[in-house]
């Protein structure tokens, strides 16, 4: 009885409480992605880059991911180049299923160089993508959102809708734990 009047009492608090929202999340991300719409130069404290942590260490769990090591690499390479820090392992979910199923030996969970391009580690790999996101696609050929990277990215016309798919997984993460860390400290 009292694990279903908790459940009724959560389910109450998700109606009253309120939560921003940017027009980019409603839209799908389609509106912002070069301008790095969940990390900007305001929301780089501590806090909501463990936060961003803690969502990409969950998602990446829940999905039995090889690269639950390189949470810290994600995080640095969306600071340094200014990429949405979800973009790089939703892309990885979408081309290895977050790095399970890849070329063996290549460190490329991207498809990265059609998958055989190979790397020294994960890390390297993150960051090399990123870094190729950042130069090639975005400042090179004018890429703004995930639809444009996706055309140049991949020959198919599905990517960028599994890509967003797995970038709205871990926004709903986040605010999993935004909603339930209310006046709590955040750590990781």
């Amino acid at each position: 009885m009292k694990n279903i009047i908790l459940k009724l009492l959560v389910i109450g608090l998700l109606f009253f409480v309120t939560v921003q929202v940017n027009a980019e999340s409603v839209a799908g991300n389609s509106a912002g992605l070069a301008l790095n719409t969940t990390l900007n130069k305001s929301e780089t404290t501590a806090t909501s880059l463990n936060i961003k942590r803690m969502a990409i260490k969950s998602v990446l769990e829940k999905n039995g991911s090889t690269m639950t090591n390189e949470i810290d690499s994600f995080i640095a390479t969306c600071t340094k180049y200014d990429l949405d820090c979800y973009l790089l392992p939703s892309i990885s979910g979408v081309e290895s299923t977050f790095g399970r199923f890849m070329a063996p030996g290549t460190n490329n969970p991207f498809g990265w160089g059609r998958g055989l391009t190979g790397f020294d580690s994960f890390s390297s790999a993150i960051d090399t993508v990123g870094r190729g996101l950042r130069e090639n696609y975005m400042d090179k050929w004018g890429a703004t959102n995930i639809d444009e990277i996706g055309r140049i990215y991949c020959e198919g016309n599905t990517w960028s809708g599994k890509v967003k798919y797995f970038m709205n997984q871990f926004r709903a993460e986040e605010n999993k734990i935004l909603l339930f860390s209310v006046g709590n400290p955040v750590q990781l």
